[in-house]
């Protein structure tokens, strides 16, 4: 419980830049000895520094906000989003992922009859227009610079789901892993992964070969990994040596190159 404490507390004021004390005290529902004696543990790790009445992120989030992410939906996104509604079946229960590329997969899937399980609310916003998808909602609190629905609440929920295919957007992707910038969302993608028969990343070519803060899934966790045609030759085939299910769809700009 501490420990997994700690690394909560550590996400948040990471996320957050700074925090006061108090502030982790509500958070968090302990008193201001635990908070300080986890901070002097998180501390050690270098990640965070004290600061007057708190604490503050050494690290800032490379997470962009999303209307800027989402300003001109690339002919890629759509692409990847028509691949991967392909693998779909009537009667399927799926999860999407927040990110301004899963959400063009709702459209492709508008006349199918399944369960939609999502924390996107781009997703929930076009879903709710079509009565043949249930769709399922997790709770939580909503984050407005994803716009999505986290908190920890959303994790538990999603941990006593399971799905056929989890559709999952990353920050980067690299042989390490995949990650993301948002703490808040961390633990959300983990369960996930955790409870689906198939899990599915769909990645612009652009993400692979970038890291961003946390962790939540190794490549090999995916059963197919869908992306475009401009990815790195070089990293391709470093993908399929490690035995990575590579589905690219064309965007006509490879050969430009």
């Amino acid at each position: 419980m501490k420990i997994k404490r700690e690394l909560e507390m550590e996400q948040y004021i990471l996320s957050s830049g700074s925090v006061t004390m108090d502030e982790l005290c509500r958070q968090f529902g302990v008193s201001i000895n635990t908070v300080r004696r986890d901070v002097a543990a998180l501390l050690k790790k270098g990640r965070i520094r004290k600061v007057y009445g708190g604490v503050q992120a050494l690290e800032s989030s490379s997470l962009i906000p999303y209307d800027v992410r989402s300003e001109n939906p690339s002919d890629a996104k759509r692409a990847i989003c028509s691949r991967a509604a392909e693998m779909v079946r009537d009667g399927d229960i799926i999860f999407i992922d927040s990110g301004t590329t899963t959400e063009h997969l709702i459209h492709d899937l508008a006349n199918r009859k399944l369960t939609v399980i999502t924390n996107n609310i781009a997703v929930i916003r076009e879903g709710m227009a079509h009565d043949n998808i249930r769709l399922i909602v997790v709770p939580g609190e909503i984050h407005r610079k994803t716009h999505s629905i986290t908190g920890e609440e959303s994790a538990q929920f999603l941990s006593t789901m399971n799905t056929n295919i989890a559709f999952m957007a990353a920050t980067g992707a690299s042989l390490t892993g995949v990650t993301n910038s948002s703490a808040l969302e961390y633990s959300i993608k983990k369960a996930a992964v955790s409870h689906t028969e198939k899990a599915v990343l769909l990645v612009t070519g652009n993400k692979f070969g970038v890291t961003s803060l946390f962790t939540y899934a190794q490549l090999n966790q995916f059963q197919t990994v869908i992306t475009d045609d401009t990815l790195d030759p070089e990293y391709r085939e470093k993908l399929e040596e490690k035995g990575i299910n590579l589905d690219l769809v064309s965007t006509g700009k490879a050969e430009k190159k």
